[in-house]
């Protein structure tokens, strides 16, 4: 068999940590850890004054407005009408038919809209945070048995990354990466889970779909993540013993999702494969791999540090399937160590495909560490992918190491938030009120100038209040 026994259904392996029975107690102390690893995240959020720190800010920010009101698309009038009660409104596009969007993807809005409704939408980005990390904590427990969950949650929530973007609650970037560290916990704990009710798994296993799918509505290039968990369904159904139900249902709603978007693209955009953006101006090149190696790593590992452990694991991972030697197809090791070994593959697969399609963004070449809030927010879909990997580490070190190794991440992952923060932003004078416009049927100047060599994509300072008839600005 492919997918072996948990660890909670095997005998500890030679070099793994001791697994003594787990109590009631014991489970109760695991998830109180992880609830507390959380709210701390939540209080070093709210517990900092808000800030539009780029353009996508403003964009998102009207796109939630605006729908709030009961619009997703905007008139003329009604456009100028939300830039003067904003303050600004930036990279929206006007379409053939005049009417206004947002030229980013439509997802977010439709997710934080109750929010706005209910004028908390700072709360938005923790409570999809809040279903990440219960994902996590149920793909990790089973994976991983004792404090597996916990710890995953708390890598999680301790990385520089994740505090920032989900303080930003008018960006959608802490959401995805909540939403597919979700799914990845579900379907993890749905392929495992062999001796729960068929039911179970098929409401976990479409559970896991429906947070990808919400994920890559958010983000259109999270597709990567959900094309991933479905050669995964595929290829695992039969030795995972999934119930072919589950599997039928899970693609079926990946086919109604495709035609779905394809459906709202057409309806607002006019073509089935046309968004917000202008043709190439988001573009991806093997060019811009080995520049974007060149700066990229260090602001990463600053902002992620469960990349380290998450790294070691894999190592660690690949170390102890090749010491098996000549009995690699016998005994309860093996089953187990093979378990690790595919569902590393599968983690790693998804983390890698977001992280080399960005390597592969050419816009990025050209930014540096200095700008580091602008461009770490491309990789983060992957976090929970990698939390995960790196709780399969901190699970075999001793446990005093393991929560010092978690202190020591919450300590970076503070200094991370308070440097992405003061960092970022728009710069003196370019808040609202200063803000330039852009010409008729675009709405957005071109990139910051100034610090942000290039500027960001598709972007620049939101436009002066009712400034949607002027300016310079345009699409290249």
């Amino acid at each position: 068999m492919l997918i072996a026994p948990t660890r909670e259904q095997h005998e500890p392996l030679a070099d793994d940590p001791p697994a003594p029975p787990t109590s009631a107690r014991t489970g109760r102390l695991e998830m109180g850890v992880a609830l507390a690893g959380f709210a701390a995240f939540c209080v070093l959020v709210l517990t900092k004054g808000s800030r539009l720190l780029e353009p996508d800010d403003y964009a998102y920010r009207a796109s939630i407005v605006a729908l709030s009101q009961g619009h997703l698309l905007l008139t003329t009038a009604q456009y100028e009408a939300l830039s003067r009660q904003l303050g600004g409104i930036a990279q929206w596009v006007q379409l053939p038919g005049g009417r206004w969007i947002s030229e980013k993807n439509p997802g977010y809005p439709f997710l934080a809209v109750a929010f706005q409704w209910l004028g908390a939408l700072r709360l938005a980005p923790l409570f999809y945070g809040g279903l990440g990390c219960a994902g996590l904590y149920a793909g990790g427990r089973r994976w991983l048995g004792r404090w597996g969950g916990t710890f995953a949650v708390l890598l999680f929530c301790t990385s520089g990354a994740a505090i920032t973007f989900a303080w930003r609650a008018t960006m959608p970037t802490f959401t995805d990466a909540s939403l597919v560290a979700a799914g990845a916990g579900a379907l993890l704990w749905a392929m495992l889970a062999q001796e729960a009710p068929p039911r179970r798994r098929l409401a976990a296993g479409l559970a896991g779909f429906v947070a990808l799918e919400a994920a890559t509505f958010v983000r259109y290039t999270d597709a990567v993540e959900l094309a991933v968990a479905v050669v995964v369904l595929v290829a695992l159904a039969r030795p995972a013993r999934l119930p072919r139900r589950m599997v039928l249902w899970c693609l079926a709603t990946v086919a109604l999702f495709a035609a779905g978007v394809l459906v709202f693209d057409a309806l607002v955009y006019g073509s089935p494969l046309k968004t917000g953006y202008g043709a190439g101006e988001i573009t991806f090149g093997l060019s811009a791999v080995l520049p974007n190696l060149a700066h990229m790593p260090a602001p990463l590992v600053e902002a992620m540090p469960m990349v380290l452990p998450a790294l070691a694991a894999l190592a660690w991972i690949a170390v102890r399937l090749a010491k098996q030697g000549g009995s690699w197809r016998h005994g309860e090791q093996w089953a187990a160590r093979r378990l690790d070994g595919v569902v590393a593959l599968s983690l790693v697969a998804g983390w890698a495909g977001i992280w080399g399609l960005y390597l592969a963004y050419t816009w990025t070449v050209n930014q540096g560490g200095a700008n580091a809030v602008h461009v770490i927010r491309f990789y983060l879909p992957a976090l929970g992918l990698i939390a995960l990997l790196g709780a399969w580490t901190l699970v075999r070190l001793p446990k005093v190491a393991s929560f010092g190794a978690a202190v020591v991440a919450l300590v970076l992952g503070v200094l991370s938030f308070h440097g992405l923060t003061a960092a970022g932003g728009l710069g003196p004078g370019l808040g609202p009120g200063r803000l330039p416009g852009g010409r008729p049927g675009v709405g957005r100047p071109p990139g910051f100038g100034g610090g942000i060599p290039g500027g960001i994509p598709g972007s620049g300072p939101p436009p002066e209040a009712g400034a949607g008839q002027g300016g310079t600005g345009g699409l290249p």
